[in-house]
């Protein structure tokens, strides 16, 4: 970890919006959904990041919000790599056949439909936007991610002389994918997961802007960010926390995902050598 600063880095910004959702769970100064008189407060003692245009404590929405965001993210990742995974492992293990070649082109059909793409489709079939609805569709939309990274390192995996040995002893397919396959092949898709954690963040705040993720009553960053656009020009301090909030949580994502990259693949690191 000396040699790689970028990997500290990540797993301390990360950390940092983990700390925060979990303070926000048992503790925030105000309540984040309180009307006051208090508009528009510049950052004192009594509001750390100032009032919004509801009077509403920015610092409080902050904290609530990374909980939010950190949920859709769980719940988003954990569904395209429950889908992604096996499909990718199958799609190896059978890749000689037409089911495998069926499930890589039916990954690409999917991946050509982005996340918010998907989301404006289920929320229309649905009627109006909800959390389950961004969390459904920026998962589906990770599927095809999940997918090929895992057919790749499954292919490498299926190469090696200990699966034809492991084959030769009579195991099945579907033993050999459970025994020796998914193992190999868990730490390059844990990569996938804190690269795809960033992308499902920054594709929640996105809906939230576009009124298509997270209902108006539970404070979002991406909601905050819409609701700050017209004092944009006389209060920029409405944007700049949600906004910052949401680099640091895509960062710190991404930075851990390569530090990790970097760990795991002896290439990358007998290139830094």
């Amino acid at each position: 970890m000396r040699r790689n600063p970028g990997l500290v880095v990540g797993a301390a910004m990360v950390a940092l919006v983990v700390v925060i959702a979990v303070i926000s769970a048992f503790w925030t100064p105000y309540n984040p959904t309180e009307v006051s008189p208090n508009r528009l407060l510049p950052p004192s003692a009594n509001h750390l990041m100032g009032t919004d245009g509801f009077g509403q404590d920015i610092f409080s929405r902050v904290l609530v919000g990374a909980r939010s965001c950190l949920l859709v993210g769980v719940v988003a990742v954990g569904i395209g790599a429950l889908l992604g995974v096996p499909l990718g492992i199958t799609a190896a293990v059978k890749r000689h056949s037409w089911f495998g070649t069926l499930i890589m082109r039916a990954t690409d059909i999917v991946y050509a439909f982005p996340a918010l793409l998907l989301a404006i489709i289920l929320a229309a079939a649905r009627g109006s936007g909800s959390t389950l609805t961004a969390m459904t569709a920026i998962g589906i939309a990770s599927v095809p991610a999940f997918a090929r990274v895992s057919r790749g390192a499954a292919l490498q995996v299926l190469s090696q002389d200990y699966i034809v040995a492991a084959r030769s002893a009579g195991i099945t397919s579907g033993g050999i994918a459970v025994r020796h396959v998914l193992p190999n092949i868990a730490p390059v898709v844990l990569v996938q997961v804190s690269v795809s954690f960033g992308l499902a963040i920054l594709a929640e705040a996105s809906l939230s802007y576009l009124g298509l993720g997270t209902p108006p009553t539970t404070p979002t960053w991406g909601r905050m960010i819409y609701e700050s656009q017209p004092y944009l020009y006389s209060d920029l301090n409405l944007a700049l926390w949600p906004g910052l909030f949401i680099a640091i949580a895509v960062l710190g994502f991404n930075l851990l995902g390569d530090g990790l990259r970097e760990l795991v693949d002896p290439t990358l690191q007998d290139l830094d050598r």
